[in-house]
C-alpha cells in the first residue's frame, strides 16, 4: 500500500454537495468581496473591476484621529457619600459617549434584569460594580478604574467608595488623580461624608473640583434646590483649598447634563460634566521637584561588570556625567550612563523608570536616593503630618507602627497626638486618640533617618503609609506638612536653634553661632537646659562681683569683673575640660542599633 490517501471520487462528489448545501452565502460572497489581491500583487483577470476589488482597505481610514494621550489625558475620580450615584454616573458616561461595547451591553441587559434596582429601565452602575457583594448590596466597595477617550482627550475615571467603611479605598483613588468629581443627592444634601470626602481631596492635593448634583429629576429640577446646595458648599469651600469648582446640575441615570444638555433644565446655562471634562486644565501639586531625586526601588546586579540602580525619577532631570550623593550615606559619585525600558539614553525626567550606573562603587541600596549634588533635602527623623487613620481600633500616642516612604521603611513612634480634625467644621480640636476614619496631625519619630521633604514639594518623597508592625495592615495614610527645626542630623548633632523673628537675616545667623559657641554643643540644642545653665551663670558672676566690692573694689570695677565673668567663664572651663569630653544629650526613647535596652 503506497503512503498516499486513495479517496472514493463518488464520496468527494457527494460530500461537496453537502458543504455547498450548507455554505453561508452572505460569508461566501463577503469573503469573494474582501478576499484581496493574489499572491502576486497582479489583479486575477486584469480588468479594473476586480482591481478595485482587490484593493485592501483600512477599516479605522475613516475614524477620527483621537489626541494625544500624553498632551490630553486627565484622571480623575468620583466621589462623595454612599448612593449618591457615583457608580451610576460612570457607567452612564460610558454609555452616551460609546466606550460600551455590545457584549458589554448585552451583558448588561441581562444583568439589569437580575441585580439592577432601576426596574425595567439599565442600572448603568453594574458597568463599574462588578463584585458579587458589590452587587448584593447595591455599593460600591473596591476602587473601579475605567479608560475612555473623546476626539479631544483621554479619560482614567476611578469609581471610588461612598460607604464611611471604605473610606481607605477613596483615599487610595483620590492619591493619583488630578481633578475630583464630588457627587451631592439633590434630595438629601450635603452629608458628613461628603465633607469628608472633600477634605481628603483636599489633603491629596487636588485644587480643581466638580460639584456634580445629581438625581436633580427626583426633585423636578428644582432651581431652588440646586442654588441652596451651591450656596451650603460655598460655605465650607474656603477651609479646602479648592482653586477650580464648577456646579452642574444632572441626573446620572437619565443622562441630563452628562454628554448632552438636558431641557428640563432651561435655568442653567453652564457645561455639560463631558464639557467640563474636556475642558478641564487641573491645577494640581507637582508630581515632583524641580531638584533630581530617584528613591532606589533595586540594584541591579546581572554580572560582575554592572550595577544599575533602579527607580523612578521623583523629581527634575538627570544628564551622563551629573554629580550626585546618596543619601542618607553622603557618598559622591557621577552618573556614567542612563538605561531607560528601550536602551540606553543621554537624559531622563520626572516620571521615567530608569538605571543609573555610577562611576564609582558607592554602597547604596533600596530606600536610598540618588540627588543631585547641592540638594539641600536631608535625611529626616522627626516629621510632622497630617494622617488618615483607617482601622477599627484608636490610635493613641507612643504608638509603634512602621513608616513606608517611597521605597524606605523604618520604625517609627506617634510621639505627639497634636489634634483632631472636626469633619464638620473643619477646625482642629485637642484629641487623645484618634478613631477610624478620622484626621489628625501629628509629630513622628523615626528609628533611623529617612529622606523626606513636604508633601507640597514632592509627592513621592512627601507621601508614606503607616503599617501594623504584627500584622502588616496599613492602618494610615498621611502627608508631610512640616520638618521641626530641631531636627537632629545624620551625625547626631542638635542643629542651631530658631532665630529670633523681625531681626535681619544677617544678625540672626550670626547672633545663633555666638549663642551656640558660647553655650557649647551639649546646651545649644536643649532650650531647657540652656536657660537653667544661664540662670547659674549669671549667678554666680554676680556674686563674684559681691566678693569683689567686699574685698576693697569700687563698684564699677566689680561690675567689669562680674561681667567678664559671665562671658568668660564658658570658655575658660572648655580650657580646663576639653569639648570632646561633653556629652551630648540624647533621647532615653531613641533606642539605636547595638544598644542594650
Amino acid at each position: 500500500m503506497s503512503g498516499a490517501l486513495k479517496t472514493d471520487p463518488q464520496a468527494a462528489a457527494a460530500g461537496d454537495e453537502i458543504l455547498a448545501a450548507s455554505a453561508n452565502e452572505r460569508v461566501l460572497a463577503e469573503d469573494e468581496t474582501f478576499a484581496g489581491p493574489a499572491p502576486d500583487g497582479t489583479p486575477s483577470d486584469g480588468n479594473v473591476a476586480d482591481e478595485a476589488q482587490s484593493e485592501i482597505v483600512d477599516p479605522q481610514a475613516d475614524m477620527p484621529l483621537l489626541a494625544s494621550p500624553a498632551e490630553s489625558l486627565l484622571r480623575f475620580i468620583t466621589c462623595g457619600s454612599v448612593d449618591d450615584g457615583k457608580s451610576t454616573l460612570i457607567g452612564r458616561l460610558l454609555y452616551d459617549t460609546n466606550s460600551v461595547f455590545d457584549d458589554q451591553l448585552d451583558t448588561l441587559k441581562r444583568d439589569s434584569k437580575k441585580f439592577g434596582t432601576t426596574g425595567e429601565d439599565l442600572d448603568f452602575a453594574l458597568l463599574v460594580d462588578g463584585l458579587s457583594a458589590e452587587r448584593e448590596q447595591g455599593i460600591t466597595i473596591d476602587v473601579a478604574y475605567r479608560y475612555f477617550s473623546t476626539a479631544t482627550r483621554a479619560f482614567i475615571i476611578a469609581d471610588t467608595p461612598g460607604h464611611e467603611q471604605y473610606t481607605r479605598n477613596m483615599a487610595t483613588g483620590a492619591s493619583q488623580a488630578e481633578l475630583a468629581v464630588i457627587l451631592v443627592d439633590a434630595r438629601k444634601g450635603i452629608l458628613p461624608q461628603t465633607r469628608r470626602h472633600s477634605f481628603i481631596t483636599s489633603m491629596v492635593g487636588i485644587k480643581s473640583v466638580i460639584v456634580a448634583i445629581n438625581k436633580m429629576d427626583l426633585v423636578d429640577f428644582d432651581e431652588a434646590t440646586f442654588r441652596e446646595i451651591v450656596r451650603g458648599y460655598e460655605a465650607i469651600r474656603p477651609s479646602l483649598g479648592f482653586t477650580s469648582v464648577t456646579y452642574i446640575p444632572l441626573s446620572a441615570k437619565n443622562g441630563d447634563n452628562l454628554a448632552s444638555r438636558s431641557t428640563r433644565a432651561p435655568w442653567y446655562d453652564g457645561p455639560t460634566l463631558l464639557e467640563a471634562l474636556e475642558r478641564a486644565e487641573p491645577e494640581t501639586l507637582a508630581a515632583g521637584s524641580p531638584q533630581f531625586r530617584l528613591p532606589v526601588q533595586w540594584v541591579n546586579r546581572p554580572n560582575l561588570d554592572f550595577r544599575g540602580f533602579c527607580g523612578t525619577v521623583a523629581g527634575g532631570r538627570v544628564a551622563k556625567g551629573d554629580a550626585v550623593v546618596s543619601l542618607p550615606s553622603r557618598q559622591r559619585s557621577h552618573v556614567r550612563a542612563i538605561f531607560g525600558p528601550n536602551g540606553e539614553v543621554e537624559e531622563a525626567e520626572d516620571g521615567e523608570a530608569v538605571s543609573l550606573t555610577l562611576t564609582d562603587e558607592i554602597d547604596a541600596s533600596r530606600g536610598d536616593v540618588l540627588v543631585r549634588e547641592g540638594d539641600p533635602i536631608a535625611p529626616q527623623t522627626r516629621l510632622d503630618a497630617d494622617i488618615l487613620w483607617m482601622v477599627d481600633r484608636p490610635l493613641i500616642a507612643g504608638a509603634r507602627l512602621i513608616a513606608r516612604l517611597a521605597s524606605a521603611q523604618a520604625p517609627a513612634t506617634v510621639r505627639v497626638l497634636r489634634e483632631a480634625i472636626d469633619i464638620h467644621s473643619y477646625q482642629p480640636r485637642t484629641a487623645n486618640a484618634l478613631l477610624m476614619n478620622e484626621i489628625g496631625r501629628v509629630t513622628l519619630h523615626l528609628d533611623k533617618p529617612l529622606v523626606a521633604t513636604t508633601y507640597t514639594e514632592s509627592r513621592e518623597l512627601g507621601a508614606f503609609i503607616l503599617v501594623d508592625q504584627l500584622t502588616n495592615e496599613t492602618v494610615a495614610l498621611g502627608t508631610v506638612t512640616g520638618l521641626p527645626e530641631t531636627q537632629t542630623t545624620l551625625l547626631g548633632m542638635p542643629a542651631a536653634n530658631p532665630a529670633p523673628k523681625g531681626s535681619p537675616p544677617e544678625a540672626r545667623s550670626g547672633l545663633d553661632r555666638a549663642k551656640a559657641e558660647w553655650l557649647g554643643p551639649s546646651l545649644a540644642g536643649d532650650a531647657k537646659r540652656a536657660r537653667g545653665v544661664t540662670l547659674f551663670r549669671a549667678a554666680a558672676a554676680v556674686m563674684m562681683a559681691i566678693i569683689a566690692v567686699l574685698l576693697g573694689l569700687q563698684v564699677w570695677q566689680a561690675l567689669i569683673l562680674g561681667i567678664l565673668d559671665f562671658v568668660l567663664r564658658p570658655y575658660l572651663r572648655r580650657l580646663m575640660v576639653p569639648a570632646e569630653t561633653e556629652v551630648v544629650p540624647t533621647d532615653p526613647t531613641d533606642v539605636r542599633d547595638g544598644m542594650g535596652i
